[in-house]
């Protein structure tokens, strides 16, 4: 699968992401295992209204990769989820989740649920 050109664009397609119970609780235990240090850098970064929150500004890059919900994942792919700049790779049907959405990141989850 051919790679969406993300670096460049600042986090504008990131948020607010729909998040399962268990990518919420896989969060969590990534953001427990990182260095304060890093924990920190991402936490105390200003971003634009809507974008993620571990949208990671200085590194123009997700801050939680490994872990990032299926939204992300399949952002860009799917006919409902174009990405603007290269928008030939959504070439699947609508997105269907398996499991039902607890809430909005940079909504319904900041940073103090973390």
């Amino acid at each position: 699968m051919e790679a969406l050109p993300c670096q460049g664009c600042k986090g504008l397609c990131c948020g607010p992401v729909p998040v399962t119970e268990k990518e919420y609780k896989m969060i969590h235990k990534k953001l427990k295992a990182l260095p304060k240090k890093l924990r920190d850098d991402l936490k105390n970064q200003p971003r634009m209204f809507g974008t993620c929150i571990f949208y990671d500004l200085h590194k123009d890059q997700c801050g939680i990769h490994s872990v990032r919900p299926e939204v992300c994942r399949a952002f860009g792919y799917h006919k409902d989820l174009v990405c603007f700049r290269k928008p030939e790779l959504a070439t699947k049907e609508t997105l269907t989740f398996k499991e039902t959405h607890i809430g909005y990141l940079s909504i319904d989850f900041t940073w103090k649920h973390f």
